[in-house]
């Protein structure tokens, strides 16, 4: 039973989140790699929240044993139905994040680019190895591939932006959270969400306010995203996910 203005939110593989006095959220570090990566997101949040058109969390380390992060509530509901004003919202908020200088974003808790794009080459290198073996015509989706494997890595990204980690309070976006993922990366991955899975007219005040065109780009990581969901049902022996990913890849790839 949840103590007393303390009310659990989720555990994930990284952190426990619970919601305190309907003020806080509280994050605490499940593993040694968690608590470094509250701490350099809350190193760099802490920076980077004043260069940004819209709200992101604040979150202060409150305690070391286990690590512990801590921010005020951003009010709202996830953005499930955005409208054009929320899409000028939006592209106006990815062109100030993609604007920020990369190398002071690393001196600021950013992990090194180097090591993001790393993990990058080694995850399409699985890809290669373990997905595209399972497609009947793998051609399609191999040349996306290829594509993607020479993007620039160049800016500072979400890195998971959707619609359940962008909240509203009705006309206006209250809040962006999740920054977990934040990394120097390909800033069309950021735009997937934004002009492929919102309306036409919501997508195209997106990329007004962004004002420049990486929509064939974001159109690749779109196509070539049930990947990650492939390998990771490999990793956990979940083959209707497996299953389903490569269904769906092979769809958007068509």
């Amino acid at each position: 039973m949840a103590t007393v203005g303390r009310v659990p939110l989720g555990s994930g593989w990284d952190a426990d989140a619970v919601l305190v006095d309907d003020r806080w959220v509280e994050r605490t570090a499940r593993h040694p790699a968690a608590a470094a990566g509250l701490r350099r997101e809350a190193h760099l949040l802490s920076w980077l929240a004043p260069r940004l058109p819209l709200p992101v969390p604040r979150p202060e380390i409150v305690g070391e044993e286990p690590c512990t992060a801590r921010h005020a509530v951003l009010r709202g509901e996830p953005l499930v139905a955005p409208t054009v004003v929320h899409g000028a919202a939006l592209g106006a908020f990815l062109r100030a994040l993609h604007a920020v200088p990369l190398d002071d974003a690393v001196r600021h808790g950013l992990p090194d680019p180097a090591t993001t794009r790393g993990r990058r080459d080694r995850a399409f290198d699985r890809f290669d190895a373990e997905v595209l073996p399972r497609l009947a015509d793998p051609g399609p989706v191999a040349l996306r591939l290829g594509r993607l494997r020479t993007a620039p890595a160049s800016v500072l990204v979400h890195g998971d932006l959707r619609a359940d980690h962008v909240l509203t309070d009705g006309r206006r976006i209250s809040g962006v959270l999740d920054w977990s993922d934040a990394r120097a990366g390909d800033p069309a991955k950021d735009l997937v969400w934004p002009l492929l899975e919102t309306t036409t007219e919501v997508a195209a005040a997106v990329g007004e306010a962004y004002g420049t065109d990486l929509s064939a780009r974001a159109a690749d990581w779109h196509a070539v995203g049930p990947c990650y969901a492939v390998v990771h049902g490999l990793d956990t022996d979940d083959d209707a996910l497996v299953t389903a990913s490569l269904d769906l890849l092979a769809a958007r790839c068509a």
